[in-house]
């Protein structure tokens, strides 16, 4: 009989070695898995390595006019008052005149040169930052299609919000909190819809604080705290109630809805805790509210959903949207223009600035993408005197910080600003280029439906790479 040598405790290990590291490895997969399986926001790992892990959206209702604030046209400015020497779009919005010129000047900022107008002279200093996308075009000049179109993809079916497909994908960085928060937006063209999950996971919804009909002070999540039941009894509530969903659960085997339900409740309970301190900013210093312009009036309501953009953002909120819309159609300035421009952009324009500049000193712009725009752009013809009416067909927006080059121009409109013309950008090719920044193939980020996989960028969208440092 042939025995086997004794080995010694050094030949073991070596022999070993490979087995202990995929132990190792097993019980990290195995805690990853594990802590998803409890908690669906549990954080995500990207398709790949990511620009972004979080993003600021900055939606200017209404649609701010391309060829007043980022997009000069000198030519425009040359034969105002003249007919368009260019054929207008098959079908438009309303009735329009000749070419109307801009009201305001632009000015050269930063190294980059970047030319901003002077509606925007804070912002305009921190030009080196922003990635200006000139070629921007969609296909509805409707308010309500064009901001569903912006927000899910689509304007024809209720489909998942932008926010809802990022917290499919990644998750919270902060169980805590929700992954997608959205402060004071419109209840108007979509609602609810621009934030919803649709058939997504209930989880993956935006949570609103306030609406656009309430001031930033009273953005806050409703009835976060519960002054007649004392939290230890709370919890032995929910536990109940956790116990008897999760034996209805399984009795019914797999059902999304009612995992969802579960979680909503976990979720608000531990919210808490934490997001009455979030909520509150007396704790920023005064040079900070001053940055954000709180201690103006005019400045002070969108400058506060700046700062909880921020302190949300450090906190592991993945997607904040904070939307600038205190009436039905904020930026909609189909006559005096000169007037309602100028009020919109000087209770915006700090605000950014600050967060910009905040988000920068506080070593969070590399890795959070803030982008800025609206549902469409307007037309360089007048509508009567001194309006502008909805152009989709092409407009700017801008992104900063989140792996997007800075101080740069992208793409281009026609002499007057009407057509996209230069590398254009379609709504779909945002979503997908978002994407991307945060780490995610839109192609392979899908959720099956109704015999179908769905995407953001559904059947079409490209990557612009050329914005991407």
């Amino acid at each position: 009989m042939n025995v086997p040598a004794p080995i010694n405790r050094r030949e073991m290990l070596r022999q070993s070695c490979a087995g202990f590291g995929m132990l190792a490895l097993h019980g990290l997969l195995g805690s990853e898995a594990s802590a998803a399986s409890l908690n669906p926001l549990a954080a995500k790992q990207p398709h790949f390595p990511a620009k972004a892990k979080r993003i600021i959206f900055l939606l200017m209702k209404g649609g701010p006019s391309q060829v007043d604030t980022f997009d000069p046209k000198p030519l425009l400015d040359r034969d105002h008052g003249k007919p368009p020497p260019f054929a207008l779009p098959r079908v438009t919005f309303a009735k329009t005149g000749n070419l109307l010129r801009s009201p305001w000047k632009f000015r050269q900022y930063g190294q980059s040169g970047l030319p901003v107008s002077d509606l925007f002279p804070h912002v305009g200093q921190c030009a080196d930052e922003l990635c200006v996308i000139r070629s921007m075009h969609g296909t509805n000049p409707a308010h309500g299609g064009a901001l569903l179109k912006l927000h899910t993809g689509s304007d024809t079916f209720v489909r998942p919000s932008m926010g809802a497909w990022v917290s499919y994908g990644l998750g919270t960085e902060n169980t805590d909190l929700p992954a997608f928060l959205t402060i004071c937006p419109t209840l108007a063209h979509g609602g609810v819809n621009n934030w919803g999950s649709a058939f997504l996971p209930a989880w993956c919804q935006g949570t609103p604080l306030g609406n656009a009909s309430v001031s930033a002070e009273q953005a806050v999540v409703r009835h976060i705290k519960n002054p007649r039941t004392p939290t230890p009894l709370q919890r032995l509530q929910l536990d109940l109630a956790s116990d008897l969903n999760h034996r209805h659960l399984e009795a019914a085997g797999s059902n999304a809805a009612l995992e969802a339900r579960i979680e909503s409740f976990e979720l608000a309970f531990r919210m808490q805790s934490s997001m009455p301190e979030i909520q509150g900013i007396e704790g920023e210093t005064e040079a900070t509210k001053k940055l954000y312009g709180l201690d103006d009036p005019v400045t002070a309501n969108f400058g506060r959903q700046c700062l909880m953009a921020r302190r949300f953002a450090e906190r592991g909120v993945r997607f904040i949207q904070v939307t600038h819309s205190d009436s039905f159609v904020q930026w909609d300035q189909h006559g005096d223009l000169l007037k309602g421009h100028t009020k919109n952009a000087a209770e915006v324009d700090k605000p950014i600035a600050g967060l910009l500049r905040d988000l920068r000193a506080r070593g969070l712009l590399d890795d959070t993408l803030v982008l800025w725009g609206g549902e469409f752009g307007r037309t360089p013809v007048a509508q009567g005197t001194d309006g502008r009416d909805h152009n989709p067909h092409g407009f700017t927006m801008w992104m900063a910080g989140g792996g997007v080059k800075g101080g740069m121009a992208y793409g281009a409109t026609d002499d007057y600003g009407y057509y996209a013309a230069e590398n254009k950008v379609h709504i779909h090719d945002l979503h997908a280029t978002i994407l991307h920044l945060l780490g995610m193939d839109h192609e392979r980020l899908t959720y099956r439906y109704a015999g179908r996989d769905y995407k953001l960028t559904d059947l079409a969208g490209n990557v612009v790479k050329d914005i991407i440092a």
